[in-house]
């Protein structure tokens, strides 16, 4: 067994993508007459500043012996849009059962997803394990592809992607799918295909923007209901097809945290704690609200306008409201993919009522309580009087339209409280 590992072969701007490089390279090595176990997709720290879209790295578990397989890379780079000087292709070929790879791997691959890592921590942790490299450009691809070599023994939650390919000479166009047929076709496989569509958008989710040869991807818990959704979906001739497993769908990318203090930029945590402020909708439609944390450190938490719905949510939160909240931390705000909610304030403080005239009281000034000038009734202090609440207990996500690539969608369950799924 050997194990391909490849990343950082696309642009923003030119196209391309790490997954066609990987699917064509497989074909290949199908051609050649050696066998392909399996197609790996991992997405790495959606936080990575030299990312593209979904910063992806691929491997390809295959019987072809190292040697050849190294060959075989080396000549895919080919298809990498190097002409974008950000695009610094790199290959990492590894011998050996990809469940047995070393630990360092693992580690290395569970940290890419998580964390961040220099080129040169890839190439020295290469060459230790005795892995073969190829690069272009500056290779930091290489970071990616290691992680990827290491992805099967690091992660134990996978999910699967079917994606399409478009014809050559139609790469760049825009894209033909039936929209009916798309949306037809993700109902009749809801939940198990899930991100297919927005329904409250009204948007194919599943078919990409961006000039890459991709012209829609299927993601769900099995690979026969991806293969049966890619299948029923009208539009343009597929030039070919393929089944990865991938970590999409899973939350990989968080990590506890007891508090602020501990969560540092670039990274994406799971934070409990108590909204403190008033949700706060400012410039560009974003919603942010201050919330904090057991070890009594403040911090921001927001819903971008790219949310859409989702910032209602974040807007019927209230102060002294118990939360569990989601997301990266840029610039010290935490960008909220999901929360949960713990505890709700069910009532709030009012003036109170005179008994007599049913009219509210007003203060008979500091520390004196409350009273009634016509009725010359009085009252000690305030009162609580139950508040209506649009929230209920558990978790809220973004939509599907908003969703980052490794966050796990509520219908996917496992969750610790009732979910409230987008659709």
């Amino acid at each position: 067994m050997t194990v391909i590992g490849l990343d950082d072969t696309d642009s923003r701007e030119r196209g391309m993508c790490t997954t066609y490089v990987a699917a064509s390279l497989a074909e290949r090595i199908e051609a050649a007459g050696a066998s392909v176990d399996r197609r790996v997709l991992v997405r790495l720290n959606p936080g990575v500043e030299h990312k593209t879209r979904g910063n992806a790295a691929l491997a390809v578990h295959t019987g072809l012996g190292a040697d050849r397989a190294l060959a075989l890379a080396r000549e895919h780079l080919d298809l990498a849009e190097t002409a974008d000087p950000r695009t610094n292709p790199g290959v990492v070929v590894a011998p050996g059962d990809p469940e047995r790879v070393p630990e360092e791997v693992a580690a290395f691959a569970r940290a890419a997803v998580r964390d961040y890592h220099d080129v040169d921590d890839a190439v020295d942790l290469a060459a230790e394990c005795g892995y073969q490299t190829a690069y272009a450009g500056n290779g930091r691809g290489r970071i990616g592809a290691l992680a990827a070599v290491g992805a099967w023994r690091a992660f134990d939650d996978w999910s699967y992607e079917c994606i399409s390919y478009r014809e050559r000479d139609r790469w760049g166009t825009d894209r033909e799918v039936d929209r009916e047929s798309v949306f037809a076709a993700a109902d009749a496989a809801s939940p198990d295909a899930w991100d297919t569509v927005d329904r409250g958008e009204g948007y194919p989710v599943c078919v990409p923007r961006t000039p890459c040869p991709i012209l829609y991807g299927i993601r769900g818990d099995d690979s026969e209901t991806v293969r049966r959704v890619a299948d029923a979906i009208d539009g343009e001739a597929v030039a070919s097809r393929a089944l990865f497993v991938t970590n999409q769908g899973t939350d990989a990318h968080l990590r506890d945290a007891d508090g602020f203090a501990d969560a540092d930029e670039g990274r994406a945590y799971r934070v409990d704690g108590e909204v403190v402020t008033e949700p706060e909708t400012r410039e560009g439609g974003h919603v942010f609200a201050t919330l904090r944390s057991a070890d009594g450190e403040d911090a921001e938490i927001a819903a971008f306008e790219p949310t859409k719905r989702f910032r209602d949510r974040v807007r019927a939160l209230r102060p002294g409201d118990r939360v569990t909240v989601c997301g990266e931390v840029s610039d010290g705000t935490l960008k909220l993919e999901k929360f949960a909610v713990r505890e709700l304030v069910r009532t709030e403080p009012t003036n109170p009522e005179c008994p007599e005239c049913g009219r509210s009281m007003g203060s008979a000034g500091a520390d004196q309580g409350y009273r009634c000038r016509d009725c010359e009734t009085s009252a000690d202090g305030k009162v609580e009087v139950p508040v209506e609440r649009e929230l209920e207990l558990g978790w809220y996500e973004v939509p599907p339209c908003a969703r980052r690539h490794v966050a796990k969608p509520l219908v996917r369950g496992g969750f610790d409280a009732p979910v409230h799924p987008e659709r």
